[in-house]
């Protein structure tokens, strides 16, 4: 009888694994949607970075084409940048440069702008390209003045190579599932940045309208990744290729 016992509550538990599992499984695809509306997007977006002493410093601007499966495409904006491009595909990074004859492999943790990495700016998936586990219910925002809210806080464990950071500690709202706060840790487990998230409706979100990372590891700079505008577009096919950026053409 007590072998039985004992096969039945291992059992349930079992059960009860699987369920917290695709549940939160569920809560990081809802948590995406506040950044990814839609499979395939045209995000027009602007960094500037901040100093320390929070007197500006930078400013860099960028279309950036997330597509599904895992692809993306950056076409650089400013004056100092035309004519550069980042493909991403899968856990592959290419650096196209001007009048270049061949695409330069990167990693997703190659700096594009201040603390904003190729990974930052580019797709990022936590329900495709990390498992995650629930640790608890906490308090979400600890800044001075700001409203009391508790979040759920999850813990986020890279399922694959190619992504930017290792370990994600991610606090997300108890209703909604939008992302609140992210501490991004790399593979040697050093704290890397701090990301908060803005939103369109602090009250009753519906999209982030910025990411803000804080450098952990040397100059305690800022830098603001704001979404100006997002719309629905599925690119050619041919724009997701290297080789077909090295040959230029326009973008539009």
């Amino acid at each position: 009888m007590k072998f039985i016992s004992s096969l039945v509550i291992a059992t349930l538990a079992a059960c009860a694994v699987g369920v917290h599992a695709q549940d939160v499984a569920a809560i990081l695809k809802a948590s995406d949607k506040f950044r990814m509306s839609a499979d395939n997007l045209q995000v027009e977006t602007q960094i500037n970075i901040v100093n320390a002493d929070g007197t500006p410093d930078k400013e860099r601007k960028y279309k950036v084409f997330a597509q599904q499966n895992r692809q993306s495409l950056v076409i650089m904006q400013s004056p100092s940048e035309k004519g550069q491009k980042v493909l991403m595909s899968g856990d592959d990074f290419w650096l196209v440069m001007p009048d270049s004859q061949r695409p330069l492999r990167i990693t997703p943790m190659q700096k594009l702008l201040g603390d904003a990495s190729t990974g930052d700016v580019s797709t990022l998936s936590w329900a495709e390209d990390y498992t995650g586990k629930l640790v608890g219910e906490e308090a979400c925002d600890t800044r001075a003045g700001a409203r009391p809210q508790t979040c759920l806080h999850l813990t986020l464990t890279a399922a694959r190579k190619g992504v930017t950071y290792q370990r994600i500690e991610l606090w997300v709202g108890k209703t909604r599932y939008e992302p609140h706060r992210a501490d991004l840790y790399v593979l040697s487990e050093k704290l890397a940045k701090q990301a908060s998230f803005v939103f369109d409706k602090p009250d009753a979100p519906t999209t982030v309208v910025e990411m803000v990372l804080t450098d952990k590891v040397s100059n305690n700079k800022t830098t603001h990744i704001k979404y100006v505008s997002r719309k629905e577009r599925q690119i050619p096919k041919e724009w997701l290729n290297p080789q077909f950026l090295v040959r230029g053409g326009t973008f539009e």
